[in-house]
């Protein structure tokens, strides 16, 4: 029997995450994730440190909602875990703008599914007791076209994005959440890409009884650590009612680990399963510094940095078509029209992480999470015009400056 070679040690270079996410972890959060001491799930101060990062989380949600806690894994765990309460023959409305609101729907799909439904079509179930609203791609879901369809279909459950870093665009929660309040629905959002980002409170919008977000976005934690989630009393009081087909997800089983117990927060949290006390670590410093820059301010250095770099993009020969503050999606000049993901293959084999969109038509996504500064956005137009150049667009890079300096108030082309 031949043995198979042992590979080298694998080397990851440092690259410049510029895309939708995840984004660059902080220096400090992969300090506290390297230096934690051990790696017992139920040792005294990672069960001290879940407590006080469930209590951080309440905050930076803005909420009272005692089940609020973190969900191993990435934001898709999260997600999973909100959809948890949708069970078989449940009628729910699901709104999509975009790749990742139309795996939040097909999620729904599935669980939502009768076996006859799965039998019929296991991995793209159709049930007809889910209705899927589509809204064009660079379009924002609004209000009315939320409104119409709970008035019409009177569903247990409505389904939305936030934030669609699909397609770049904000969804009207408050015309969500309203709609929800008004025909009694249980509103589920998904705010992957808006958490830690756009000041909000989720107590402010009633209409809505679950939430879940993701550790590397916003929250700007290592991808496999915590998704942040929140549930009201009237979500936890279905779910008691009706249960889940799930344990690992379960809500109520996973927020004892986190010393919520009967819907109270208890002394220490109980067995659920293997959490790591490396991700508790780190999670915990990710809400840390989430609350040391301040909700309002972080939003403030968000909207500021995205219009600087839209402005540069647009100097470039650009059409942006996106409106959300830590991405820019954008359609290339008409001399590169057609290469976008050439474009980006490109960038990225030079360690400049940008993405193209995943779904017709292909645009390219520019991200700022976690690169606030003035040099950190001078660096991204920087190499996407010289990326552009190499492709034979013929940018003028001076005055994708000249609009970094209008902005930030210098004359960075003469420098």
């Amino acid at each position: 029997m031949t043995q198979t070679a042992i590979p080298s040690a694998l080397t990851i270079p440092e690259t410049l995450a510029a895309g939708p996410g995840p984004g660059n972890t902080d220096a400090r959060v992969l300090a506290a994730f390297a230096n934690a001491g051990l790696a017992d799930h139920m040792q005294a101060d990672v069960l001290r440190g879940m407590i006080e990062c469930k209590l951080m989380l309440r905050e930076i949600w803005g909420t009272k909602n005692v089940h609020t806690f973190g969900v191993a894994g990435t934001g898709w765990s999260g997600l999973d875990c909100l959809f948890s309460a949708i069970g078989p023959g449940d009628k729910v409305v699901a709104f999509v703008n975009g790749t990742f609101s139309g795996i939040d729907a097909l999620t729904v799909r599935m669980k939502a599914a009768s076996r006859e439904n799965l039998a019929a079509n296991s991995l793209d179930p159709k049930p007809a007791n889910v209705t899927v609203i589509t809204v064009p791609h660079g379009q924002s879901v609004l209000g009315e076209v939320v409104e119409a369809a709970l008035a019409a279909h009177k569903p247990t459950w409505a389904v939305m994005a936030h934030w669609e870093t699909g397609s770049g665009r904000i969804n009207d929660l408050r015309g969500f959440s309203d709609a929800c309040e008004r025909h009694g629905v249980m509103g589920l959002v998904d705010a992957v890409s808006s958490l830690g980002i756009e000041d909000f409170a989720i107590d402010d919008f009633p209409g809505v009884a679950g939430w879940a977000s993701c550790p590397q976005k916003g929250v700007l934690c290592l991808p496999l650590t915590y998704a942040p989630v929140s549930f009201t009393d009237r979500y936890i009081a279905h779910l008691k009612a009706n249960g889940a087909s799930t344990y690992v997800h379960h809500p109520i089983l996973e927020a004892r680990h986190w010393a919520i117990i009967d819907g109270k927060d208890a002394a220490a949290g109980t067995y659920h399963r293997t959490h790591s006390g490396y991700a508790v670590a780190a999670f915990h410093e990710a809400l840390r510094i989430n609350l040391q820059h301040g909700k309002a301010q972080k939003a403030r250095d968000y909207a500021f940095h995205e219009a600087a770099l839209r402005a540069a993009v647009i100097a470039l020969g650009c059409d942006v078509t996106s409106n959300m503050t830590s991405l820019v999606v954008l359609n290339l000049p008409s001399a590169l029209a057609g290469r976008e993901k050439e474009l980006v293959q490109a960038c990225r084999a030079t360690g400049f992480g940008i993405w193209p969109t995943l779904s017709e038509p292909v645009q390219v996504r520019i991200g700022i999470l976690n690169q606030l500064s003035e040099a950190a956005i001078t660096d991204i137009v920087t190499r996407f015009a010289a990326a552009m150049n190499a492709m034979g667009g013929k940018v003028d890079a001076s005055a994708a400056l000249a609009a970094l300096g209008r902005h930030y108030g210098r004359d960075m082309a003469a420098e």
